[in-house]
């Protein structure tokens, strides 16, 4: 896989992944499968595309994943709140 995608999911950061950071590693999956680092102008459009389409099930995935030990951010705050 490509070494410049980085792993978005905590403990690896320590908090959520930033929508920049999502379409940072999205763009660089599309380079890595496409095998273009820019896409001609004829391409631009399906490039474009694909890095929309997993930028937004890279989001989804991450917010559906429950990582263990690690307490989502809503109870974070919530038990900060409450002691």
């Amino acid at each position: 896989m490509c070494r410049s995608i980085k792993t978005l999911r905590p403990p690896a950061l320590p908090e959520e992944a930033t929508e920049e950071e999502i379409r940072a590693a999205a763009l660089q999956f599309v380079r890595k499968v496409s095998g273009f680092r820019a896409p001609a102008a004829h391409n631009r459009d399906v490039f474009d595309r694909a890095v929309e389409a997993i930028a937004e099930a890279t989001g989804e995935l991450l917010a559906g994943l429950e990582v263990r030990g690690a307490r989502k951010a809503g109870q974070a705050e919530q038990a900060g709140q409450a002691g």
